[in-house]
């Protein structure tokens, strides 16, 4: 068997990627690194002009093809709807990224049981897109590669100081929703390893928008090892290792990227 080089390893020319949640922040980064690697790429968002714009924004590699589709994962059916219109456009689906995330972001204080929930709801939604891919995969006798996007805040529990009088601290329901994450791609990594299915899980830490109040910035930047934020393309190899061919051996695993974060 001939090796194969570092090139083709991370080559995706040929296979078409979903990424829910893909105009947003993190999501949009993830998604240019699937398309610089030669993938096409099928960006997923709740408002289907979003989608599209995001996808014209993103490079082409040779004859690789960008498209949008509107798709709420916590809908059913317009989880149903968004993924047959991936393949119907794209042709089929190799890389499923789930990264879309919905949900009021209050704390224990005040966050209600039906706003709880709700953002419980990411996590069935992640569940039933997978399923559908999986299905996908199988009756194509495919391979195919889930990428969960979980938190290192699935891990371990924030710092109240870094939120005091500054903003509500991070959602109670987030860190149940994330650690729920991380442990469902465990679960299915091992149930779907014999479809030819890898099934990751990508767990970014601090990396807050410009938006983000910058007293709370400048706490968490004392929390961190690195002494600073996560910048979105620093999140692009880690995708990329996951989805590709690069990481044909790594399944069931969460990979975190969070400047040392957890490592104290």
């Amino acid at each position: 068997m001939t090796e194969p080089t570092i090139s083709k390893l991370f080559d995706l020319t040929g296979r078409v990627a979903l990424v829910t949640g893909g105009a947003g922040y993190l999501g949009s980064a993830m998604c240019r690194a699937l398309a610089e690697a030669g993938a096409s790429v099928v960006v997923s968002s709740r408002d289907p002009e979003r989608a599209q714009s995001a996808a014209k924004e993103l490079p082409v590699v040779g004859d690789a093809r960008h498209v949008g589709v509107a798709l709420d994962h916590k809908d059913e059916q317009s989880l149903q709807h968004g993924f047959a219109d991936a393949v119907t456009q794209a042709g089929q689906v190799d890389i499923l990224v789930n990264n879309g995330q919905g949900g009021v972001a209050k704390d224990w204080t005040n966050v209600s049981a039906e706003e709880f929930e709700s953002q419980l709801q990411n996590a069935t939604g992640y569940f039933l897109l997978s399923r559908v891919f999986r299905d996908h995969i199988v009756e194509r006798d495919a391979a195919g590669s889930i990428v969960m996007i979980g938190s290192m805040y699935g891990m371990v529990a924030s710092y109240p100081e870094a939120y005091e009088d500054v903003c509500p601290a991070s959602p109670v329901g987030y860190h149940a929703l994330k650690g729920g994450i991380i442990q469902m791609t465990r679960h299915l990594s091992v149930y779907w390893a014999t479809d030819q299915i890898r099934v990751n899980c990508l767990s970014p830490g601090p990396f807050p928008k410009e938006t983000a109040p910058a007293e709370m910035v400048e706490r968490l930047k004392t929390k961190s090892p690195l002494r600073r934020m996560g910048q979105p393309h620093e999140l692009k190899g880690a995708v990329l290792l996951l989805a590709s061919d690069a990481g044909s051996y790594l399944t069931g695993q969460n990979l975190v990227i969070d400047g040392g974060w957890t490592a104290w």
